[in-house]
């Protein structure tokens, strides 16, 4: 195998690793509202702001990781990420107050920003040729939702038998493995397609961006995906409890999610190399509004609950390589990590939203029954948003190519 094809391999084998944990911890926040919220003596709203706060410092922190990614490294910028996760971890396994619930979520989620799909995604973009990009991208999302689907139960049962405060001491060290794999990143500035774009300025590739129809479109209807995905992973096992079906439910429910996102990401992002990335986005949100509109009506057994999540696993992330797809192709895989950050902060506000609203709307009416319909009807609106958007090079890198 020759250097040429190493590195992107590396990278992708890097990112895969560090998405794989990263996800699976992330997406298993969720399995400690009950027992954190009942140790706290509070309302779910306090646990749900926690990780609403928790997924807007992912969003905040993604554009500013990013830059740091795109000029001193990927390796770097997650090495510093992880070890302010494994700090948020150690102060969640400690909480005694509402405060403290909100701090470790708010550490967490910086640190998730540092090796998280900003970072992975910006570095892998710049790894791979053109034309096995957007699969490259679905590859590594892939195997972040086969994180979920093995983290999730396992955390579950941790909790389970050693209680929720020192389980969270074992993930820290997990979390800790990947500090090893980061440095596989750093390969990516290395790769011949990474140069493309070096002779525009930061300041400049922001201004193009934000001047583009496109751009903001996408970045508005990215918004969607993060309230869906959030209020889902926060809110889902304790809705699943409250219809009195076994505590078990939660846990494979949110696994089964990650495992059939293996599916879905790798599919749609082969499916992305070859038709119309903005179709297959609004094909995407539609069928999300469709399946919670038919989960509404459908009687809550287990049955049922796991097979809705089969399905929204296939739905899930494979948002992610489309909508990064896209800003490679229109922008360049220059700034990919910094202008997918900032996309991604749209993600995570929307997220910020779902987890909060979740809990907020719970503790008003006593159901979840509103933010189901909220689901639907934003996810339609999402639909919308994409058809206007252009899939074509800027001028300027078009004026390169023919240069």
């Amino acid at each position: 195998m020759t250097n040429k094809n190493l590195i992107p391999l590396l990278v992708i084998i890097g990112g895969s690793v560090l998405l794989f944990i990263s996800f699976g911890i992330r997406h298993s926040i969720g399995l400690y509202l009950l027992p954190i919220s009942n140790y706290l003596d509070t309302g779910r709203e306090v646990f749900g702001f926690a990780a609403a706060i928790q997924v807007l410092m992912i969003g905040i922190g993604s554009p500013l990781f990013g830059a740091i990614s795109d000029k001193y490294g990927s390796g770097r910028a997650s090495i510093l990420g992880i070890v302010l996760v494994i700090l948020g971890l150690a102060w969640m396994s400690n909480v005694n107050t509402s405060f403290d619930i909100i701090g470790s979520q708010f550490l967490f989620g910086l640190g998730g920003a540092g090796c998280g799909t900003a970072v992975v995604l910006g570095a892998v973009g710049r790894s791979v040729r053109s034309e096995n990009r957007t699969l490259s991208l679905g590859v590594v999302m892939a195997a972040g939702s086969f994180g979920q689907f093995v983290m999730v139960p396992l955390i579950g049962y941790l909790i389970e038998f050693l209680g929720w405060s020192q389980s969270l001491i074992y993930i820290c060290f997990i979390a800790a493995i990947m500090i090893i794999f980061s440095f596989a990143l750093n390969f990516s500035s290395k790769s011949e397609s990474s140069k493309a774009g070096t002779d525009q300025s930061l300041i400049e590739a922001l201004k193009e961006a934000f001047q583009s129809k496109s751009y903001n479109l996408l970045t508005i209807a990215f918004f969607v995906c993060g309230f869906h995905v959030t209020f889902v992973a926060v809110h889902l096992p304790a809705y699943i409890e409250d219809q009195n079906l076994p505590f078990w439910v939660g846990g494979w429910s949110l696994a089964l999610i990650g495992l059939f996102n293996v599916v879905g990401t790798i599919y749609f992002g082969y499916l992305g190399d070859r038709l119309s990335k903005k179709n297959l986005l609004a094909l995407l949100y539609s069928l999300r509004g469709l399946l919670f509109l038919v989960f509404i009506y459908l009687p809550k057994t287990e049955l049922t609950v796991l097979l809705f999540s089969c399905i929204l696993g296939i739905l899930w992330l494979s948002t992610v390589p489309l909508t990064s797809g896209i800003i490679t192709v229109v922008f360049g895989p220059y700034y990919m990590s910094m202008l997918y950050g900032i996309a991604f902060l749209s993600h995570q506000i929307g997220s910020f939203l779902g987890s909060w609203l979740g809990g907020r709307l719970f503790d008003m009416y006593g159901s979840y029954d509103l933010m189901w319909w909220i689901c639907v009807i934003l996810g339609f609106i999402s639909a919308i948003l994409h058809f206007p958007i252009i899939e074509k090079p800027v001028p300027r890198l078009l004026k390169q190519a023919n240069t």
